[in-house]
């Protein structure tokens, strides 16, 4: 046991364990405010050749001026407009603003204090305070990695849809609670939480999540966490709030047609650049389907599978549930689908928060080693294997994703098992 000696009676004293969080909060809370101004003040600020901004902010530009949106030269690697005239319609404001440098700046502002609150939420969605260490830690940790650094760098709204992320999560798990708290309330027995409308909880979920479908559409599977708990207001606003966002925007931007005509085809086609999905890497590396399809169908598996072995938990523990199967949905987009790029792993946040819980599948090495894959910052680039230094370099990723798949399946089998022998 750590002890501290008395000066006066050189009697040892032993030391308070009740001050090590205060200690960890204290050493944490300056290296996260210094990472946090470094990171979007000094490296954001300064930008980087790729810049997500100048695409959207001269798109939004032309939509004011009434030029069409999609009018674009799909045949080269430049970034491209690639939002929907829903999203579109949301983000016009953007455009409105005269100067650019303004508008990079007060995006990225608005990026890095997204992500803030965000992890701010999913600290008091686990149960601990926003005074403790926790916060700090999380912050520190979070604009330490490939994910933020990146989407504050290019400049993209990925820390907002972070932030839309953490309240659909957060209100959803609630309105569970805040149900269960009403009803022990009915029965005249006091709570201490305050009496909150789960269905006011519920509309905001599927109005945060309706935002964040409407500008990233790899959203939508998230519908199946409310759809499983017969939740039909979240999964209703949830439909609802892209599909009324685009009918809105249909007459109002210019060229919206060549959406369906020009982009969405675009969207179909797997890039072979930049890409750290399994069809990028099938893509880049020129893999025959006799392998690449084995490949593509057993992780797809390992994600149903993990799926539907962590369904026997969401009546049970809906905030474990919640937030585990949100993590290995998004994952299981990130790798399936025809894009996927690094920066993503940021929307799996909320599924490594889960390791402040009493379970959860980073409870194990492996699921940490899966973690540092995907988020490690480190340039590969090397004088010696250049090859290999530009492959890890976009597939790092890759291989963590597939892992992270693969351990949380794994763990929901292992649970579940586990309590099937042991029901008590």
């Amino acid at each position: 046991m750590t002890t501290t000696v008395d000066t006066a009676t050189h009697n040892e004293v032993p030391a308070s364990p009740s001050r090590l969080p205060r200690v960890l909060t204290a050493a944490a809370w300056p290296l996260a405010i210094l990472l946090v101004l470094h990171r979007t003040l000094i490296t954001a600020f300064n930008g980087t050749a790729t810049d997500d901004f100048t695409t959207v902010y001269n798109a939004l530009s032309r939509a004011l001026a009434g030029t069409p949106v999609y009018d674009q030269a799909y045949h080269h690697v430049d970034p491209l407009y690639l939002y929907n005239p829903g999203a579109t319609l949301l983000l016009l404001p953007i455009g409105a603003v005269d100067s650019f440098e303004a508008a990079r700046y007060t995006f990225i502002l608005v990026n890095s204090l997204a992500i803030i609150a965000a992890l701010a939420i999913l600290t008091r969605l686990v149960g601990h305070c926003l005074r403790g260490p926790v916060l700090p830690v999380a912050t520190a940790l979070a604009f330490s990695t490939e994910a933020v650094i990146n989407t504050l760098t290019f400049s993209n709204i990925n820390g907002i849809l972070l932030l839309l992320l953490a309240v659909f999560l957060a209100c959803f798990v609630r309105s569970f609670d805040s149900a269960a708290n009403n009803a022990v309330a009915a029965q005249g027995v006091k709570s201490s939480s305050p009496r909150v409308s789960p269905h006011a909880l519920r509309y905001i979920a599927g109005l945060a999540i309706g935002l964040a479908i409407v500008i990233k559409p790899q959203f939508a599977p998230l519908l199946f966490i409310p759809f499983m708990r017969l939740d039909w207001r979240t999964v209703g606003t949830g439909i609802a709030v892209p599909a009324l966002l685009n009918i809105a925007a249909w007459p109002i931007i210019p060229g919206a047609g060549d959406y369906l005509t020009k982009l969405v085809p675009y969207l179909g086609e797997t890039r072979d650049y930049a890409n750290s999905s399994l069809a990028g890497w099938q893509a880049y590396f020129d893999i025959s389907n006799a392998l690449y399809f084995p490949v593509w169908l057993l992780t797809a598996a390992a994600v149903a599978i993990g799926v539907i072995f962590l369904l026997r938990w969401r009546s049970t523990d809906t905030l474990l549930w919640t937030l585990t199967t949100s993590g290995l949905l998004m994952v299981g987009v990130f790798t399936l689908s025809s894009l996927g790029q690094q920066y993503y792993s940021m929307w799996l946040f909320p599924m490594i928060f889960t390791v402040l819980l009493s379970r959860s599948a980073f409870h194990s090495w492996p699921a940490w080693l899966a973690a540092v894959l995907f988020l490690i910052p480190n340039s590969w680039t090397s004088s010696l294997w250049p090859d290999f230094g530009r492959w890890m370099g976009t597939y790092i990723g890759t291989i963590g994703w597939v892992l992270l798949i693969s351990v949380t399946a794994a763990t929901a089998v292992g649970w579940w098992r586990l309590q099937v022998k042991n029901p008590a």
